[in-house]
């Protein structure tokens, strides 16, 4: 099988995410460190401009969002699977739901000015600037739910008063009885909580979910092995893409096979990704793109959360 190249860092809390996906499945991986705000060349080389963390490469294939990153080590390995039988809806729903609604409380709460200035505490002032900078620039536009940290505090006892009773009564260790997508997209958020001194209690002061959380980062992060981002943009210039799935198309209103499109996520990030439409399924959208350094890459997005029009 081709390598699974991962562009990361590991404080972002959905690389963190992908991170836990890996350790579930047992996978091996190369590890592409990218930097916290932008520019980011390397990646962009790749992306077409997508910038948000993090991405997954397959030779000449990138993936981009977490939700995609998911069906994609689905496909690399089946099992243990993270959509159980007769639960796949359930769980992708779920999964969706933390993926914005908690994690935007997470930010709310994790981007206080007490709790930032201890997580900045050995950061230079310039460096400090840069990520708060770029930060605002990520998430002024879109229409992701804003939380304010008042809001966000005051809903957090519900929230995790509801998840105590779900985890209490689930016939299994995990939220849905066996583990699936739902732990991992909400164990990100948790742990991101759990990185600064002053919001961990609240998530370590609810038992139930504490137990689960240690369930979870028990599966660890696979086995994985550094890689330069020059040896990444290499590997994607030096393969071929995968053939496009077989089966129907389902275009877009107005758009057909090969037609020039751009590709946006809706929530934040917006950065819009430029190339020839070759597929269009039920749950993805695979742009070709040419770029000098990386060569002809398939860069592909959910169909879910993203903005597809003509240029």
């Amino acid at each position: 099988m081709t390598d699974l190249i991962l562009h990361h860092y590991w404080t972002s809390p959905f690389a963190e995410k992908v991170h836990l996906l890996m350790g579930f499945k047992q996978l091996s991986w190369r590890s592409v460190i990218i930097p916290r705000v932008m520019p980011k060349p390397d990646l962009t080389a790749l992306t077409g401009g997508y910038r948000k963390t993090p991405e997954l490469q397959v030779g000449a294939d990138i993936y981009c969002d977490t939700a995609l990153i998911a069906q994609r080590l689905e496909q690399a390995k089946a099992t243990p699977t993270l959509f159980p039988e007769g639960q796949e809806f359930v769980c992708r729903a779920f999964a969706a739901w933390a993926d914005s609604v908690v994690f935007q409380h997470a930010v709310a709460l994790i981007f206080q000015p007490d709790v930032i200035a201890e997580r900045m505490a050995n950061v230079p002032p310039e460096q400090a600037q840069a990520f708060m900078a770029d930060r605002k620039a990520l998430f002024e536009k879109g229409n992701a739910p804003r939380v304010t940290a008042r809001q966000a505090a005051q809903h957090w006892p519900t929230l995790m008063a509801r998840l105590e009773e779900q985890l209490a009564r689930s016939s299994g260790e995990y939220l849905f009885n066996a583990p699936s997508i739902a732990d991992f997209s909400l164990a990100h958020c948790l742990w991101f909580l759990q990185s600064a001194r002053q919001t961990a209690p609240l998530v370590d002061t609810y038992p139930e979910v504490s137990a689960w959380l240690g369930r979870v980062q028990g599966f660890g992060h696979g086995t994985y092995s550094d890689l330069s981002a020059e040896e990444a943009i290499r590997i994607a210039y030096d393969s071929d893409p995968a053939p496009i799935p077989e089966g129907g198309m389902f275009l877009p209103a107005g758009l057909a096979q090969g037609d020039r499109v751009a590709v946006s996520a809706q929530d934040y990030g917006l950065e819009e990704v430029e190339g020839e439409l070759l597929y269009a399924g039920t749950e993805e959208v695979i742009l070709r793109r040419e770029d000098e350094r990386a060569g002809i890459v398939h860069v592909h997005f959910p169909r879910i959360g993203f903005n597809i029009e003509t240029r």
